[in-house]
């Protein structure tokens, strides 16, 4: 699967689980290395940097921000082999 495919997948998902959530996609042009979405919830916000696999490459600065990005909210890489992991902690993260 290709990484747009998996994105569009990823979100359309948010959105039904977290009704009435914003998902907006990131412009890494802007900001290289930027996670690829914000997904605002209630009060709460998080990022996530999606990669079509878990072998993909990572552009540089990608691991500073998604560090970065955690140590204020909440913050993961996500690939079809780690997605139901991270929608669980995503789903723990916005109901807690």
């Amino acid at each position: 699967m290709v990484e747009r495919d998996f994105q569009a997948k990823l979100i359309k998902e948010i959105k039904d689980i977290f009704d009435g959530c914003i998902v907006m996609k990131n412009d890494s042009s802007y900001i290289q290395g930027i996670p690829d979405l914000l997904v605002l919830y209630k009060n709460r916000w998080a990022s996530l940097e999606v990669k079509k696999n878990a072998r993909a490459s990572r552009r540089p600065n990608q691991e500073y921000y998604v560090e970065r990005m955690d140590n204020m909210s909440f913050s993961r890489f996500v690939c079809p082999e780690n997605k139901d992991e991270v929608m669980h902690d995503l789903h723990l993260y916005f109901t807690q």
